[in-house]
């Protein structure tokens, strides 16, 4: 059902936590494939995605991946970025409700956990990016989105998307580059 994709670089440590929140989706039947984009992955980052069974391209073909995804659905999330235990059964629900209603679908983002809501002051200070939610969106969408965009970040901008009922913890601000 779901592809996941998630950029990552030298630092194994945030793709590790992204990762392990994906274990029980994978169990569930929900994860068909986990994609790594490399962003100048260093061999030890290489040997975790390899050995989690991910799947390793080149950026520079971010197109054709996004068009040969095997889930009708893609989960892009960004390196560092550690899903709540209910996730999967927020994304089924969104599935299932898409499904049942017969329109068409719809992208959507998990909520910031409340303990990793920024402050007054820094949502001024602080650069967001686009996927510090989350995006779960059709195969069908992202093609579309990918065509203009170069990273996972881009083809998240501007995005209009529901809420998921669940909570995401953003990578953390050491992790930030």
């Amino acid at each position: 059902m779901l592809t996941v994709m998630i950029e990552a670089g030298a630092d194994q440590g945030p793709l590790v936590a992204s990762l392990a929140t994906l274990i029980p989706g994978a169990v569930e039947g929900l994860v068909r494939e986990v994609v790594v984009i490399d962003r100048g992955l260093d061999p030890a980052t290489r040997k975790v995605a390899d050995h989690a069974g991910c799947r390793i391209v080149d950026a520079a073909g971010l197109a054709a991946v996004v068009s040969g995804a095997r889930g009708d659905w893609l989960l892009l999330l960004e390196a560092g970025a550690r899903l709540a235990p209910d996730w999967i059964d927020a994304v089924t629900s969104h599935l299932v409700d898409v499904e049942e209603a017969n329109v068409t679908p719809r992208a959507a983002r998990f909520s910031r956990s409340r303990r990793d809501m920024p402050g007054f002051l820094s949502r001024f200070l602080s650069r967001r990016t686009a996927l510090a939610e989350g995006l779960l969106l059709p195969k069908a969408q992202a093609i579309g989105l990918v065509r203009r965009s170069r990273t996972l970040e881009d083809m998240a901008k501007g995005l209009a998307s529901r809420r998921l009922d669940a909570s995401i913890r953003p990578r953390l601000l050491t992790q930030r580059a």
